[in-house]
């Protein structure tokens, strides 16, 4: 038997399937994903199995292009006879809010409840939920089960998660709630099982078009730079992070709408916004002029800002983990983020550095480092198909 993980996005589908045995989650047996789903997009089916990677085109000029993607799913599935029968569907869902702090098996009250947290993350409840309906349609054996970004983080303590608004809006659910709970948790898990220093004070930085950083003490987290919204921390890909509210008070005095703020702060935003060039950070290095090295330096400096400000809340670190797809793959950015942090006693290997390319979970800090520094793989599909097995 085997579990299926995906993550639908508004413009991808991702999935893995990931077999059981003693009712243990292993990893995956293939991986793939579905891009172009957007209205007017060139949808393809990319997947990798034993090593191989396969990709086919789709049709185009659908209009029914996330059905399109579970079909071709569902073939894909039917054609290996090698795959062993799903026993259900793992769902990413970035938003639980203040009602769902572990995984739960979907009903509809528990849809219509996620529903009324689409505003609080836009560019993905919605998508995560639209996901979820269609794979009730396509697989209505199958148990569906939604596992939240938010619910690691329900270990923060008041003083953590509360913002400085009157009661009467922290008691509509107005606080911080943090995400990329799905990622924190895988990576804290292998830590447990690569370093002693694991139990200890610990920062994960999953930094990707998403970013954002996590502190844990114990395995359990205790502070994190996302909020309320996914727009809260780090500078990203396409998001501003932080930002002083009054900008949005004068925006809006200006004659800025709702619609156009929302925009401005989710897609126009981050390393795209102060580049002008691109949101992939890759591209900006490559493209090397000065508007991009002044984007790619602001990601720096807020990662490093944000960095001292978790470590003040542990009151020291131990250890420093980095994930997701820059902080996996980009040699540089460690570097100079560990520069950045040097007082703290971080010291790197160069050569161990530049050899970390995100295939394999390494260590990376020089033998007189006071602070371990890791590169982990991230691998948020394993830990929401772990959940999955857990509640069936």
């Amino acid at each position: 038997m085997a579990i299926l993980a995906v993550n639908a996005g508004s413009s991808t589908l991702k999935f893995s399937i990931h077999p059981l045995q003693d009712g243990q989650v292993q990893p995956s047996l293939l991986t793939g994903s579905i891009q172009g789903l957007e209205p007017g997009g060139s949808p393809a089916l990319a997947w990798t199995v034993q090593g191989v990677r396969h990709q086919r085109p789709l049709p185009t000029g659908t209009d029914h292009p996330f059905q399109l993607a579970l079909d071709s799913l569902g073939q894909l599935l039917s054609d290996d006879a090698t795959l062993p029968a799903l026993q259900a569907i793992a769902h990413r869902v970035v938003h639980g809010g203040r009602d769902f702090s572990a995984s739960i098996l979907v009903t509809d009250a528990v849809l219509e409840r996620l529903a009324r947290l689409n505003s609080l993350a836009p560019l993905h409840q919605p998508h995560n939920l639209q996901g979820i309906r269609a794979f009730q349609q396509a697989f209505p054996d199958l148990p569906q089960i939604a596992c939240f970004d938010t619910a690691f983080h329900a270990t923060l303590e008041p003083l953590a998660y509360s913002f400085a608004l009157p009661q009467a809006l922290a008691e509509q659910g107005v606080r911080r709630y943090g995400f990329h709970g799905l990622s924190y948790q895988y990576i804290i898990g292998v830590l447990q099982q690569h370093s002693a220093q694991a139990g200890g004070r610990v920062l994960m930085a999953h930094l990707g078009n998403g970013a954002s950083l996590c502190a844990t003490r114990d395995a359990r987290s205790c502070a994190t730079t996302m909020g309320f919204s996914a727009l809260d921390g780090l500078m990203m890909g396409t998001r501003s992070g932080s930002l002083d509210a009054g900008v949005l008070l004068y925006l809006m005095e200006q004659g800025w709408d709702h619609a156009r703020l929302q925009t401005l702060l989710y897609k126009q935003s981050g390393l795209l916004g102060v580049s002008g060039i691109s949101a992939d950070m890759r591209l900006l290095r490559q493209d090397g002029s000065a508007p991009a090295l002044q984007a790619i330096d602001l990601f720096t400096y807020r990662v490093v800002r944000e960095a001292g400000a978790l470590v003040a809340c542990m009151k020291g670190l131990d250890v420093l983990a980095f994930s997701g797809g820059i902080g996996e793959h980009d040699a540089v950015l460690r570097a100079q983020v560990c520069q950045g942090l040097a007082w703290l006693g971080i010291e790197i290997d160069v050569a161990l550095n530049l050899k970390a390319t995100g295939n394999a979970v390494m260590s990376i800090h020089a033998p007189g480092s006071r602070i371990e520094v890791w590169v982990v793989p991230t691998d948020e599909g394993r830990v929401a198909a772990q959940e999955a097995a857990r509640l069936i």
